[in-house]
């Protein structure tokens, strides 16, 4: 059987990427995600590398907005006397069992990507590039996603081409795609059962809310049914835009990337189900994992509904994909402030909000930094040019 990744065929990759700019951004602005790998006659060529996706100033950014929120709803918000009596009625193995799901996200994302390279990937190198991607889009906008970077990683830490790396990445974004799908019709129809939106946001909001959801729904339809049924769609819809006359000088670099994408969309297309059933089955874990973070994390000081919780955190997740700020850092604070908010007393936004990040946000920086550094450390030990 032709393994999936290998040099020998044509390959085919979150956002978190996830969001449908992100998935563009990573097709266009980054050659390895859409160009092949190179063959056993070929020499690799990795392209030019990103300047400043994992850099200080981007770290540094995205903390401070997130900081700066959290003041802002604590100053708003806090109350230390009714935050200690509400304290008494801690539950300490939910917040354990939250501890446990936001390790268990780690690992489940390891365990995806050595499913989908099919053996190329250890569950070890697939956890360490797991923890990377999350870094990288901790420090980059929702919007983007640490992808294209993240595939830089994975080829270092494993000695492999790029293109093959990134073409693994390209994978998972699809089956975050094929998520959407499942998850979005879900939330659409539980609007009819609870109150899954917000009454802050007001009826417009709503709509406003409802309609991004369509529009996410629509897009990510499109982008399976264009990655696994119809390939060459995108290439012509890539082609009628570059024979714009203010997009004709992106001609020669875009149009050899979409032909690349369609020998990797065709490679998708030949793996049998069993591939893409426990793919899929993975990344939903994946995925509830997240929702589970915000439901564990509120359940342990406040008994708010559950279904309407874990719901609203789904939603929350889902407008949190188009943050223009660095890991959605200030942008998805106030997500929280508007889905989960109501759900408890006052006192408890402020001290549930800065859990949360620390566990499904600032850890994440952590740990990919200590890897990021490690690398870049190993590597000058061996003499490597550094990365």
């Amino acid at each position: 059987m032709t393994t999936f990744g290998r040099r020998s065929p044509p390959d085919a990759s979150p956002t978190a990427m996830g969001s449908p700019s992100g998935v563009l951004l990573s097709m266009s602005s980054f050659s390895p995600v859409a160009s092949p790998p190179p063959t056993d006659d070929d020499s690799p060529q990795d392209p030019p590398r990103p300047r400043t996706a994992g850099s200080t100033r981007n770290i540094v950014v995205s903390l401070l907005l997130s900081a700066l929120v959290l003041a802002a709803v604590g100053a708003l918000t806090f109350d230390a006397g009714a935050f200690r009596r509400l304290l008494q009625h801690l539950r300490p193995e939910l917040l354990a069992a939250a501890v446990a799901v936001a390790f268990a996200r780690i690992g489940l994302g390891g365990w995806r990507l050595s499913q989908v390279s099919e053996g190329r990937l250890s569950l070890r190198s697939g956890t360490r590039g797991q923890l990377a991607w999350d870094f990288f889009s901790s420090v980059t906008p929702s919007v983007v996603g640490g992808g294209p970077v993240a595939a830089f990683y994975v080829a270092r830490d494993e000695d492999l081409a790029v293109g093959e790396s990134a073409a693994f990445l390209f994978f998972c974004v699809l089956l975050d795609q094929l998520w959407f799908l499942v998850a979005i019709p879900l939330l659409i129809l539980a609007t009819f059962a609870i109150d899954l939106l917000p009454s802050a946001a007001g009826a417009v909001g709503g709509w406003s809310l409802l309609a991004y959801f369509g529009g996410l729904l629509l897009w990510a339809g499109l982008y399976a049914y264009a990655t696994l049924v119809r390939p060459r769609l995108l290439v012509a819809v890539a082609d009628w835009c570059v024979r714009w006359p203010y997009l004709r000088r992106f001609r020669e670099t875009v149009m050899p990337e979409m032909r690349a994408y369609f020998r990797r969309a065709r490679h998708l297309g030949s793996r049998p189900p069993a591939f893409y059933a426990s793919g899929f089955a993975l990344t939903a874990l994946t995925w509830l994992a997240r929702y589970a973070l915000v439901f564990f994390i509120v359940r342990s000081v406040h008994a708010a509904d559950g279904v309407l919780l874990f719901a609203r955190s789904a939603a929350m997740m889902l407008v949190g994909l188009v943050m223009p700020t660095p890991g959605g850092s200030g942008g998805l604070e106030g997500l929280y402030a508007l889905f989960i908010g109501p759900l408890m007393p006052e006192a408890l936004l402020a001290p549930t909000l800065l859990t949360w990040r620390l566990l499904g946000y600032y850890l994440f920086i952590a740990l990919g930094a200590y890897l990021f550094l490690h690398q870049l450390h190993q590597r000058r030990a061996d003499g490597a040019p550094p990365h």
